[in-house]
């Protein structure tokens, strides 16, 4: 009975004083993160406000669920004092009447009995913050776990090729099932053959970045597959498929190490093949101007760098080795005129490698090197064929939301005939 109203009244406070600490530790690493933005623009007394919040919150909640352990406690340990006495006081009558086998030596026997029994009970109680935090901690690892299931090892399988197949693919997070209505994607189905070279358009939000996660194999679709060369992109060993696969996502993300470890996806450097990568990416003026060339450290997240370079970066460690599959979120999203030229050589010889490419992108002048193309609104396939076909149609049956606008008054691309710069 005591056990359970500790259940009742410690666990409810603890947890809940952990979400808040949680997200107060979460507030706090934003913070630190965007400390230009909040400096800059005057946010600092309002987001340490709402940080200051949540962290009373957790205090406050971790004291009333001290206070109520502590009470607990404390009864526990006067019934346990009680219950000995009682005990004790119970064997002298006994011993008195004559009816208490053994005689006096007997009393102290059921006293010290008496006392031990509820020991066990008095120590779960005082430690039984340690308890929930153990059982909260372990249902969100089951939680996960149960998410993700582990996989079985896999066979070794040859390298790839390129030749890509989605077959009606229903996917969005992997928690999607349990906490959001509707995944992100639905039935989505197409096919590339090696060295083909895609242009994904659509509106924000319509899942283009869900859906490079799944061509590389990060998230789980729900429904349908992800192939390449037939195989489950998903199941792949990650260890074998890795070095077979380039991916630049829209938000890039570096680590603490020199330039030449990033390029090389902090496996072996191979030099050649770094500086190969960064030619490609058009990184040399960069190397140059570095006092270490490519041993410079770049710090953390690429702090040392700017959102151009870091983007160039990330373009070299996606194109590093022979990758046989190359997906780029939005490739150009930090790139000047200069840099979308050198994107631009790149995509046309990742293609007379014989690369397969995946492009995602909202400007007009990526699609010129395009043999297939794409449309995704609303998580569906509204389009797909050849860039002439879908532009065709798209100016066919334009539809308000459909496209947004394009990144600047582009030319259209002589290929594309009268077709809008939109994408």
């Amino acid at each position: 009975m005591l056990t359970l109203l500790t259940e009742q009244k410690v666990r409810a406070p603890l947890q809940a004083a952990g979400q808040a600490s949680i997200a107060a530790q979460m507030r706090a690493a934003g913070g630190v993160r965007n400390a230009p933005v909040i400096e800059s623009m005057g946010m600092l007394d309002g987001v340490h406000a709402r940080w200051q919040q949540l962290q009373r919150q957790s205090l406050l909640l971790q004291a009333i669920a001290s206070d109520r352990a502590g009470g607990l406690s404390a009864t526990a340990k006067s019934v346990q004092l009680i219950q000995g006495s009682a005990l004790l006081g119970l064997a002298g009558w006994l011993t008195i009447e004559g009816e208490l086998q053994g005689g006096g030596g007997m009393m102290i026997v059921a006293s010290i009995l008496g006392g031990m029994v509820l020991k066990p009970l008095v120590q779960a109680v005082s430690h039984w913050k340690q308890v929930v935090t153990l059982r909260d901690a372990y249902d969100r690892l089951d939680q996960l776990l149960a998410q993700m299931p582990p996989r079985s090892d896999p066979m070794s399988l040859p390298a790839p090729q390129g030749q890509l197949s989605v077959t009606a693919v229903t996917a969005g997070a992997p928690a999607w099932s349990e906490g959001a209505p509707s995944p992100i994607l639905r039935n989505v189905s197409f096919a590339l053959k090696a060295g083909e070279c895609l242009a994904v358009i659509g509106p924000s939000g319509s899942g283009k970045s869900t859906l490079a996660r799944l061509l590389i194999g990060v998230w789980p679709a729900h429904q349908g597959k992800v192939r390449l060369d037939g195989a489950d992109v998903f199941a792949w060993d990650k260890s074998e498929l890795g070095p077979h696969l380039g991916y630049l996502p829209q938000e890039i993300e570096l680590f603490d190490g020199s330039l030449a470890e990033n390029i090389a996806r902090f496996g072996e450097v191979d030099l050649p093949k770094v500086q190969a990568a960064a030619q490609l990416a058009g990184l040399e003026g960069l190397v140059q101007a570095l006092p270490q060339g490519y041993d410079t450290p770049i710090g953390e997240d690429g702090a040392f760098l700017s959102g151009g370079q870091r983007q160039r970066v990330g373009l070299a460690r996606a194109v590093y080795g022979q990758p046989r599959l190359v997906v780029l979120d939005e490739p150009n999203a930090s790139l000047d005129a200069e840099g979308d030229r050198v994107l631009l050589e790149l995509l046309g010889t990742l293609k007379q490698r014989g690369v397969t490419v995946v492009v995602i992108t909202h400007r007009s002048h990526l699609l010129t090197l395009a043999d297939r193309m794409l449309l995704l609104v609303e998580g569906t396939v509204q389009a797909w064929g050849t860039p002439e076909e879908v532009m065709a149609k798209i100016n066919a049956a334009p539809r308000p939301g459909t496209l947004p606008p394009d990144d600047g008054p582009v030319a259209p691309a002589p290929a594309y005939g009268s077709a809008r710069g939109q994408s």
